[in-house]
């Protein structure tokens, strides 16, 4: 059983990448912006959503991306301990999507603590419905997991084996399957965990 959602291009780049930014605090720290940007234009793209992208949502240009980050970056600001909650993110993405108009879409929290076979069950149920899913990993024992250590990104797809689920995460401009298990096993104390859209 395999399901992908449509994503957009940014020239050949699959979705926004936070090193495009002009800004050190941004290109450091504006992943949680950029998975935001990422999602807004999903919305608009796919879930008929409209006033969130300022600009040509069928011509997405590399410079039109990188002024939404900086609309983007108010709510979702780099700090110094990063955007280290869900609540942080909900609580900001929620105030950009409804300063624009767009109150119909919740945002929850799931924790990175949930057990793995619930996960796998809201994580199909999300992309089954269309909707990519903001993730967030703070420290990660795997070194398959390096890239993504304290960071957002984006799930938008998944594939399930006999013995193995796999899901596609996007980042950077481009995009690699994982395994749950993995991800979900931090080996740490302290999870982050995955905001849902419904």
């Amino acid at each position: 059983m395999k399901k992908e959602l449509p994503h957009f291009n940014v020239g050949t780049a699959y979705g926004g990448a936070q090193d495009w930014c002009r800004t050190q605090w941004m290109k450091m720290g504006g992943c949680a912006a950029i998975t935001a940007c990422d999602c807004s234009l999903c919305f608009e793209l796919y879930k008929g959503k409209t006033g969130l992208y300022p600009h040509d949502r069928n011509n997405i240009s590399q410079e039109d991306y990188v002024d939404f980050a900086y609309v983007m970056e108010p709510y979702l600001r780099p700090r110094w301990s990063g955007i280290d909650k869900l609540d942080i993110y909900i609580e900001g993405f929620t105030k950009f999507l409804h300063q624009r108009g767009v109150t119909d879409i919740a945002l929850t929290p799931w924790d990175g603590k949930e057990n793995l076979e619930d996960t796998k069950t809201v994580i199909k149920k999300q992309i089954d419905s269309g909707w990519p899913i903001p993730c967030l990993t703070l420290k990660h024992k795997a070194p398959a997991m390096d890239d993504f250590v304290w960071h957002w990104y984006i799930l938008n797809g998944y594939e399930e084996f006999e013995d193995t689920f796999m899901v596609k995460a996007v980042t950077y401009g481009t995009w690699r399957w994982l395994d749950l298990k993995m991800l979900w096993a931090t080996g740490h104390q302290r999870k982050g965990g995955l905001v849902l859209f419904s």
